[in-house]
């Protein structure tokens, strides 16, 4: 399964969507075997909500977001997905590129006639979003001779391109500095205002995303500790 699109639509199923809860989380855990990865959840996340997962390595992020994305199952709780019909794009740290192929092929495997008029529309997007990340001269360039950063700008065009209504990603700028990472979180504000789309996005540093808008969750040992405004964490 690539890192790029996960699309799921069923356009008759819209109701609970669009009246503003995409997942609601009850007193829910997750275990692997006796190490308990998340305890007593208890989370609502908005239609159009953006909203940071932090926390220091082992706290429960990636449990956290597998689980919203439907790889994960609770232990313990309820948890209700409201968007599992819907258009879902997911960065996760393994990033699940071809590397034996260049960019610009890594791209069309978003390519879905369903959301663009045409080749060339879809072409159209590729090419303004590789500029606005600084890297349309790339395009041609053998995805296993690209860097770290731009593996990671590349996993999260990919997904921008399926034009999700959800955008789930996990620590989708470790790779990148301070200025790349704020062109990242720039592009996913936009995304969010023209389109609505709900951003999740988990990270380990907090300081990144404290001048940004959107919510922030801190998870610690499993446990959500906090949730509230980025500039008070």
């Amino acid at each position: 399964m690539l890192s790029g699109p996960s699309i799921r639509r069923n356009p008759s199923n819209t109701a609970s969507f669009e009246r503003g809860t995409v997942f609601s989380l009850k007193e829910v855990g997750v275990s692997y075997g006796t190490t308990q990865a998340l305890r007593n959840i208890e989370l609502c996340v908005k239609r159009g909500e953006i909203l940071f997962v932090t926390g220091p390595s082992g706290a429960g992020k990636t449990t956290l977001l597998g689980l919203l994305a439907g790889a994960l199952r609770p232990t313990v709780g309820s948890f209700q997905n409201h968007a599992r019909d819907f258009f879902i794009s997911q960065v996760f740290q393994d990033l699940r590129l071809l590397m034996d192929v260049s960019i610009r092929d890594n791209f069309f495997l978003a390519y879905d006639s369903y959301l663009y008029e045409s080749k060339t529309h879809f072409l159209a997007n590729l090419l303004e979003l590789s500029k606005v990340l600084g890297f349309e001269d790339k395009l041609d360039l053998k995805m296993s001779r690209a860097n770290g950063g731009l593996k990671q700008k590349v996993a999260i065009v990919r997904a921008l391109l399926a034009k999700p209504d959800i955008f789930i990603a996990d620590e989708p700028t470790s790779s990148l500095d301070f200025e790349s990472a704020e062109k990242i979180y720039q592009l996913f504000n936009l995304y969010n205002t023209k389109r609505n789309m709900t951003i999740i996005w988990a990270t380990h540093n907090k300081e990144l995303v404290k001048g940004f808008a959107g919510r922030i969750i801190h998870l610690h040992k499993g446990k959500l500790i906090y949730s509230g405004h980025p500039c008070f964490i």
